[in-house]
C-alpha cells in the first residue's frame, strides 16, 4: 500500500495550466492598468491644471479675472451685428475676438475642428459666452495640439481650430479679449477659460445664449470653410450696422431693427 500511493504521488505532474491561466490573467489586469493610467494622464493633468486656474473663476466682486492675466489684450464691441453667409467683414484683428459677424453660430460645445472654419461664424461663438483657441498648423502639431485639444475637447462654450497666417503659435479669444502665446504649456490659457468662458458678469453681449449645432444652418462635422485671402473692397467694415436682409438668431426671421452700429476702440489695451 505503501509503495502504491508513493507511486500515485509521485506521479502527480506541476499543474502548469493553472500557472499559466493566473499569469495571463495577472499581465491582462496589469496591462489594463498600464493602459488605463496612459490613456486618462491627459486628462488627470488637465483636471490638475483647472484646479490651478480656479482662483480667475468670476465672482461679483471680480467681474473680469483676465485683468490679472499677462498680455491678455481688450477691445469695446457691440454685439447683434449680422452679415449674410455670403457676406464678409474686414476684421481689425488677427483671428477677430468681436464686431460684425455670420448670423448663425458655430458650434462651440467642446468642438474640435480639424479644418479652419469660416471667420464669421467663429466670431458669433464668442458672442454667445465661448472662448476660441486658435492656433497656427505650421507651428504646433503633436504633442502640443494634444496639450490644445485636451482643452477644449467637449467643454462647454470651448471650441478649438487651426488657424492658418497666424503670427503666433496660439491665439486664445473671447468676446473682447484676446491672449497671444507661444507654449501650449503656458498656465495663463486656463487662466484665461476660466476667466472668461461663460462669464456671467457682462463681459459678452449674449449671457445663457446656446452653443448647441444649429440644425440645417451649421454643421460642425462639415463647417463653411475658412477664406484665407484679404477681403476684397464689398468687404464689411467694423462700424457696419448689419445687412437688412440677414436673418436673427438661429436661422429666424429678425424680430426687431437692424442692431446699431458695431465699433472697436482704437487703440487696445494690454492688462
Amino acid at each position: 500500500m505503501k509503495a502504491a500511493r508513493g507511486s500515485v504521488v509521485s506521479k502527480k505532474g506541476t499543474p502548469w495550466g493553472t500557472i499559466i491561466a493566473v499569469i495571463a490573467v495577472v499581465a491582462l489586469a496589469a496591462s489594463v492598468i498600464v493602459y488605463y493610467m496612459v490613456q486618462s494622464a491627459p486628462k488627470r493633468e488637465q483636471e490638475n491644471r483647472e484646479a490651478a486656474a480656479a482662483s480667475f473663476a468670476p465672482t461679483a466682486s471680480d467681474p473680469d479675472p483676465s485683468k490679472r492675466i499677462p498680455g491678455v489684450v481688450t477691445a469695446t464691441y457691440t454685439g447683434s451685428v449680422h452679415v449674410l453667409p455670403t457676406e464678409r467683414v474686414a476684421y481689425d484683428k488677427t483671428p477677430p475676438f468681436g464686431g460684425p459677424h455670420d448670423q448663425t453660430w458655430a458650434t462651440c460645445t467642446g468642438t474640435v475642428y480639424p479644418a479652419a472654419v469660416r471667420t464669421e461664424n467663429m466670431v458669433h461663438a464668442l458672442e454667445h459666452g465661448a472662448v476660441w483657441i486658435a492656433y497656427n498648423p505650421q507651428q504646433v502639431s503633436g504633442d502640443a495640439l494634444n496639450l490644445l485639444s485636451v482643452r477644449a475637447k467637449g467643454k462647454p462654450y470651448t471650441m478649438l481650430s487651426p488657424y492658418p497666417g497666424l503670427d503666433k503659435p496660439i491665439s486664445l479669444q473671447s468676446w473682447g479679449h484676446q491672449l497671444k502665446l507661444d507654449d501650449a504649456g503656458d498656465p495663463r490659457i486656463d487662466e484665461f477659460i476660466a476667466a472668461l468662458r461663460s462669464n456671467p458678469n457682462g463681459v459678452y453681449p449674449e449671457v445663457g445664449a446656446s452653443c448647441d449645432a444649429v440644425p440645417g444652418q451649421f454643421d460642425p462635422d462639415n463647417p463653411p470653410p475658412f477664406d484665407p485671402s484679404k477681403p476684397g473692397p464689398d468687404a464689411k467694415p467694423m462700424d457696419y450696422k448689419g445687412s437688412t436682409s440677414a436673418q436673427g438668431e438661429n436661422g429666424m426671421p429678425a424680430s426687431s431693427a437692424p442692431a446699431s452700429s458695431a465699433a472697436a476702440s482704437p487703440t487696445p489695451t494690454k492688462k
